[in-house]
């Protein structure tokens, strides 16, 4: 992971990317919550969200929104930090000129720019959109959603309205040709104390679903060897399924099992060094 700076409208942008080994390898841009209730790039949730990508290959770029940390520029409530997300996602792709598929994920406030930074770029293909603040922010601009994604929600959030976010994803998810799953962690407030695991499961559970569905695997001749899909399944930051692996055939997709307990302890550890929010 490095520090880079990204030329803003408003000035310069402070952000950390990592990039991954493969140069065709997908792209995912992080996107905090509120600026002016703690929210920063390196908040908890949005460094899970980085995380998840990071270890299953993705290149991953976060950043502050302006006047944030060392980002220039004064918060806006909406056109400003829009703007930084849109160069923010340029200097994540001309940076990855090959990237096979593009991503966001965004954290309430940061869900909400994100759904909006959707609406204006065809080129991502999917979202991840955390505990968006339905309850006080206006949605209906999605209006067609125009591509398929998760939306995460805490049970216990006494910040959002768990309810109207749950409706919200409904709304969406009756739109012909996207599927917009809902996932609630019962247990989890609005901060997801003690359950960052738990949302990072669930976020890469469902970016390896997403993945498969949209890139099958390709053909090829003969039997691949247990050895060779389990190498790839690692480098992925996932474990092979043993029994799943005997009964793959050269024409079938790979399957996936859940993440590997050490980096969910690997994971654990890292969160100490993110900041928390509000």
């Amino acid at each position: 992971m490095v520090e880079v700076i990204i030329n803003g409208h408003a000035g310069r942008l402070e952000g950390r990317y990592h990039k991954a080994k493969r140069p065709d390898a997908p792209v995912a841009l992080i996107l905090h919550p509120h600026p002016q209730y703690g929210g920063t790039m390196n908040n908890k949730v949005a460094y899970a969200l980085f995380s998840c990508f990071r270890d299953l290959g993705f290149s991953v770029l976060r950043f502050n929104f302006r006047g944030v940390g060392r980002s220039q520029g004064e918060f806006e409530d909406g056109p400003g930090e829009l703007s930084d997300a849109t160069m923010a996602l340029d200097w994540l792709q001309a940076n990855n000129p090959d990237a096979r598929q593009c991503w966001i994920a965004g954290y309430s406030f940061g869900a909400w720019i994100g759904l909006q930074l959707l609406m204006r770029r065809p080129d991502i293909n999917n979202f991840i959109a955390v505990s968006p603040p339905a309850n006080e922010k206006d949605f209906s601009f999605l209006a067609p959603c125009p591509t398929s994604g998760l939306i995460i929600q805490g049970g216990m959030d006494d910040i959002g309205n768990p309810q109207m976010v749950e409706d919200l994803a409904t709304r969406l998810n009756m739109q012909r040709h996207i599927d917009v799953d809902f996932a609630m962690i019962e247990e989890g407030d609005h901060m997801y104390n003690n359950h960052l695991v738990d949302l990072y499961k669930v976020v890469g559970n469902y970016v390896i679903t997403a993945l498969q569905k949209k890139a099958p695997a390709k053909k090829r001749r003969g039997r691949r060897k247990k050895s060779e899909i389990a190498e790839q399944l690692r480098l992925a930051g996932i474990q092979a399924n043993e029994e799943d692996n005997d009964m793959l055939e050269d024409d079938e997709a790979e399957e996936y099992d859940d993440f590997d307990d050490d980096i969910e302890d690997d994971f654990d550890d890292d969160l100490d060094t993110a900041d928390e929010e509000e």
